[in-house]
């Protein structure tokens, strides 16, 4: 009686499971084939396109030629200049790097290098509608021989300038200047900026 009873109820289930099954997938055909019937494709969904920001779009990309002077200046008379030179495109950054990478020991068999020489990174962006020049200078060289008796390492000279301003074409700007505790010169970082393109 009991396994009667048992089988029943497993039929009962089985023909339950089953009818949702059918039901089901009648469903699905009847919705595919009402799709299929219809005239009318319904709309592929696709990617949006990539957003431009107004500078990208109201602005094309320019060109623009660099030419940067280091001077030393003594009692108002140019007595060294040293002149490097970049292209740089608009909205993007450059650098230029010369020099000499030297080796000091930190500790014992261990070293670490120094990067010694003249370092420029550049930098056009747009800005409420100007171009905006953006500059960083390191020039780094040893010292006199008279200033580095009596220490066991190299001393270095530094000099360091990081400056903005409104780009002006045509005309050189001074972006820094700045003065040499140990004598009565100055040192200026000049740079005139030509479109190319």
């Amino acid at each position: 009686m009991v396994k009667t009873m048992l089988r029943a109820k497993t039929m009962l289930w089985s023909v339950v499971i089953l009818g949702l099954m059918f039901g089901w997938g009648a469903r699905t055909v009847s919705a595919q084939e009402t799709a299929g019937s219809s005239k009318v494709a319904a709309p592929v969904q696709t990617a949006p396109p990539p957003k431009t920001t107004a500078q990208e779009s109201d602005n094309p990309l320019a060109a623009y030629h660099l030419d940067f002077s280091i001077n030393e200046i003594e009692d108002g008379k140019k007595v060294n200049s040293r002149q490097y030179a970049m292209n740089l495109n608009s909205n993007s950054s450059n650098e230029l790097k010369i020099g000499t990478r030297i080796p000091v020991e930190s500790k014992e068999g261990e070293f670490q290098y120094l990067d010694v020489g003249t370092s420029i990174f550049s930098r056009l962006g747009e800005r409420r509608g100007q171009t905006e020049l953006e500059v960083r200078a390191d020039v780094s060289s040893f010292a006199n021989p008279e200033q580095e008796q009596g220490h066991a390492r190299p001393l270095l000279r530094q000099l360091k300038i990081n400056a903005s301003t409104i780009l002006l074409l045509g005309k050189p700007i001074v972006m820094g200047s700045v003065d040499d505790p140990n004598s009565r010169r100055q040192f200026q970082l000049e740079v005139t900026v030509t479109k190319l393109k």
